[in-house]
């Protein structure tokens, strides 16, 4: 298995468990925006973590991390009826941005 798929699979997993977390927790509910974001923020860095990338890669691959785990996490929320599904878009948007983010810190020059 690839290290992006590792860490995108890694990221959904702990963005599911975040949501079911939530689903019954209103303590972990009041978290999902920045806790979604950082979860998608070190999947994008575990997706190069340590490998020789471009920056345009390193930044593509990070976001492609962070959009994928959060879109799947968000749309488990959605189903569970705890967010509406317009947050589908915005928040799988945001989470790229911070994969993207995690992807260049993740990156060895």
């Amino acid at each position: 298995m690839n290290q992006t798929l590792r860490a995108t699979l890694i990221g959904t997993i702990a963005q599911i468990a975040m949501v079911v977390a939530g689903h019954y927790s209103p303590a972990v509910a009041q978290l999902f925006a920045i806790g979604g974001m950082g979860l998608s923020a070190l999947a994008g860095w575990g997706a190069l973590r340590g490998r020789s990338a471009s920056l345009g890669s390193a930044a593509g691959s990070g976001a492609l991390a962070g959009a994928a785990c959060a879109v799947i996490g968000i749309g488990v929320s959605v189903v569970l009826g705890d967010v509406p599904a317009s947050l589908l878009a915005v928040g799988t948007a945001g989470s790229a941005v911070t994969g993207l983010i995690g992807g260049v810190i993740g990156r060895r020059r």
